[in-house]
């Protein structure tokens, strides 16, 4: 079955028990269930924290699209990553992380180094002799990677990933949060867990905030949902419904954004105001090739370095159908400059190593037509430019 047929209609798909036939995922929003009212045949519930309808038909249907055993559905991204970590760590072990990851991993792992003793090694992965120099001096126990990494965009090849962890004896994670199942497979590449915010592409409407975790084998899928119960992790009922409505557009979303953004970087990558732009879609890309073998569909991200952090902010200020906001992958139109939003922990040393600086823009484009979009950024970029006092509506929407 292809993904957009399995995505079409989730509750068929998932083979959820509804004696009324709804065409979409009904929703069980209760703290308890009557275990004399249950038939004894399938599962029974007794209490939503650990398992729930319909937070199992979502797990069914990722599971299905990921090719995996089964998944663990979390009330937000981190926590998945979270859960990833507190499953799999123990005090004193050692994580080989892509040196350009999201800034809530990285806080994360500080956090675990000063509360257990996880020591983190940071490396470029698509520099493949740092990584296999680290796995030959320390016990890995976990690998992570982002790819493409944000927000720097950086395509990691996973297969070959995936090898040397295998030839190392090291678990290897893949947080598959921007490409999406739409685009790629970790566990069909090699990865052993494939692990993603729901929040962003998945979702697609910007109003929920979710996350899970997938397992090639049965033994880990296991121990993630008994720790998620542990810990309290589950997703709500109604999160999981919100995050089911946008699966069936999933791909096409994706596909007419990933259009748009590169019409975008096309246009900023001649844009005298724009000293770089970075975008997998580009053949400027130095993984441009990978790119295009590895990912069906490139994800509407973009990051562009401008000539100072003055004219950075600026531009900001000025763009009027993007908005100043975090996370991407939602229908509109967003920007952030990392080093003061979603790598705001990160310090002037990493980010530098990160090849981040506070002209650094990421841009996430939505579903908005794309020459609006374009006039809006010229009029943004202006050298002398006004920031006007009309709304919107003037750039003839």
């Amino acid at each position: 079955m292809q993904l957009e047929t399995l995505l079409a209609n989730i509750t068929q798909n998932s083979r959820i028990k509804d004696a009324y036939g709804a065409t979409h995922l009904p929703i069980y929003n209760t703290a308890t269930f009557d275990l004399k009212r249950q038939s004894s045949e399938g599962q029974v519930y007794d209490y939503s924290r650990s398992d729930n309808p319909t937070r199992n038909a979502l797990e069914t249907i990722f599971a299905k699209a990921e090719n995996g055993f089964g998944c663990t559905c979390t009330n937000t991204g981190i926590a998945a990553i979270s859960l990833l970590f507190e499953t799999v760590l123990k005090t004193n072990d050692h994580v080989l992380i892509e040196r350009d990851c999201y800034g809530g991993t990285y806080r994360l792992l500080n956090i675990l180094f000063e509360k257990n003793n996880i020591t983190t090694h940071y490396a470029d992965f698509t520099e493949l002799e740092e990584v296999e120099a680290i796995l030959n001096s320390n016990a890995i126990k976990l690998i992570v990677c982002e790819s493409p990494t944000n927000p720097s965009l950086k395509i990691v090849n996973i297969p070959q990933l995936a090898r040397l962890a295998k030839s190392s004896n090291a678990l290897f994670a893949v947080d598959n949060s921007m490409a999406t199942f739409a685009s790629q497979k970790p566990l069909e590449l090699g990865a052993d867990f494939s692990v993603f915010s729901s929040t962003k592409f998945i979702s697609g409407h910007g109003s929920v905030t979710a996350g899970a975790i997938v397992s090639k084998a049965s033994v880990w899928d296991e121990k993630f949902k008994y720790m998620a119960n542990a810990q309290g992790r589950a997703q709500s009922p109604f999160d999981v419904f919100l995050v089911s409505l946008g699966l069936p557009t999933l791909t096409y979303r994706m596909k007419a954004q990933e259009e748009s953004a590169l019409k975008l970087a096309q246009f900023l990558e001649t844009h005298p105001e724009v000293l770089e732009v970075k975008y997998p879609g580009l053949p400027s890309h130095p993984q441009y090739e990978l790119a295009k073998s590895q990912l069906k569909i490139i994800p509407a991200v973009l990051t562009i370095e401008l000539k100072s952090a003055e004219k950075a902010e600026d531009f900001i200020k000025k763009c009027q159908l993007f908005g100043e906001k975090v996370s991407f992958g939602g229908a509109d139109s967003r920007l952030e400059i990392p080093s003061r939003m979603s790598h705001a922990t990160n310090t002037e040393e990493d980010l530098a190593a990160k090849g981040l600086s506070h002209a650094t823009v990421r841009i996430s484009v939505g579903l908005e037509d794309t020459n609006d979009l374009i006039q809006d950024i010229t009029q943004a970029l202006a050298v002398e430019s006004i920031i006007p006092e009309t709304n919107v509506e003037t750039l003839k929407c």
